[in-house]
């Protein structure tokens, strides 16, 4: 893995969710096993923690709240939310709860993290499927009138090869499973996640590869939010400790996220640890040097980065890190708009656990 990346390993399995095609988990493998017959429960993946550098950047590490980057005014669209966030039923947490009663840890695990919302992952390429997969989960946060998070994953190349390495086989396989995601998203809000690290993770890509990757992202931001004008649809920034933001923008740029056809904003810190205030002051850099029209903003995943990131840079199922804010569409912070949960606390990095599997060891030292 290179310096900075932002992993997230992809085993088949919900971030939060059981494994939807079969009754058992794929281990270690972007796809799923073998069905007969299309499923409507999601099967989506489970992130790991965002590899930090050894050495940050002075010029990102650097960004923090009392940056000199001031943000762009712009107007508030989470104070107008009308729903709050879509927690999925099909979870590996809620399924280790059912398990395990009389579990000294559950009460706590359960309030603090499973009556949580967060992100529902589709890493697998499985085009004929995918679509009605998307529905269940968007169909159903509609029905209870919640706001569903869906993170597609399945850009070619992805990860660079490393611990998350798969996707589709080619762009224009990616781009028509994009057409087919976007047909399951329905006409209500969604937040879309789009390709975490596709962006800040691009550099084992060369120009014309790169170049190929970012029309596909743009492309796919355009399709989401023409299939429903209410998604909002949010582009990858990487964290605080990778890019500076201005070079972040550039590739940003690049790849559509200042154009209001194909986005909301931007997403940070996705698996990662660093604390709000270090994303907060980050991301609106990264938003006043990208552009755009002024009502673009920022999610932040806020999942596990209680304590912050650990001093020596670990960041698999690191100890003393603790869950942060709650998940929510209405932060109270111009520019942001919404603290999201898209790594689940207690899914496991590799190190308490396989990955993407729910450890209740490491869940109980985080919600505790």
């Amino acid at each position: 893995m290179v310096a900075a990346a932002s992993a997230v390993v992809a085993i088949g399995a919900v971030t939060g969710a059981v494994s939807a095609l079969g009754e058992g988990r794929p281990s270690g493998a972007a796809k799923p096993p073998p069905t007969a017959a299309p499923t409507l429960r999601p099967l989506p993946a489970v992130p790991t923690a965002s590899r930090r550098t050894a050495a940050p950047s002075p010029s990102a590490s650097a960004v923090t709240p009392s940056a000199t980057a001031s943000p762009r005014p712009t107007p508030s669209r989470t104070a107008a939310a009308p729903a709050r966030l879509y927690s999925h039923p099909d979870s590996q947490v809620r399924e280790w709860l059912d398990a395990h009663p009389g579990d000294a840890r559950r009460d706590v695990i359960a309030s603090r993290i499973a009556d949580r919302p967060a992100a529902v992952w589709f890493a697998d390429f499985t085009p004929s499927t995918v679509t009605a997969r998307v529905r269940a989960v968007t169909s159903s946060a509609a029905a209870a009138g919640r706001v569903p998070v869906v993170v597609p994953y399945a850009v070619p190349q992805r990860d660079c090869g490393g611990a998350s390495e798969g996707g589709a086989p080619d762009l224009a396989a990616y781009d028509a499973w994009i057409d087919a995601f976007a047909a399951g998203l329905g006409s209500g809000e969604v937040v879309v996640v789009l390709e975490p690290d596709s962006i800040a993770q691009s550099e084992c890509l060369d120009e014309e590869q790169r170049s190929g990757r970012f029309a596909s992202l743009a492309r796919a931001g355009r399709v989401l939010k023409a299939a429903d004008p209410r998604a909002r649809v949010y582009f990858d920034a990487g964290h605080s400790d990778w890019n500076p933001a201005d070079r972040q923008a550039g590739l940003l740029r690049r790849a559509g996220a200042a154009s209001a056809a194909s986005s909301d904003g931007i997403f940070t810190n996705v698996s990662n640890f660093n604390r709000t205030s270090e994303e907060t002051g980050y991301a609106r850099s990264v938003l006043a040097a990208l552009g755009g029209p002024p009502g673009l903003g920022a999610v932040i995943d806020t999942s596990r980065n209680g304590n912050g990131a650990p001093a020596d840079g670990e960041w698999c199922d690191p100890s003393g890190r603790r869950i942060g804010q709650a998940p929510t569409l209405a932060t109270g912070v111009a520019g942001i708009d919404a603290y999201l949960w898209v790594k689940l606390p207690g899914e496991s990095d590799g190190c308490k656990g396989s990955p993407g599997t729910f450890s209740p060891e490491y869940a109980y030292e985080l919600a505790r």
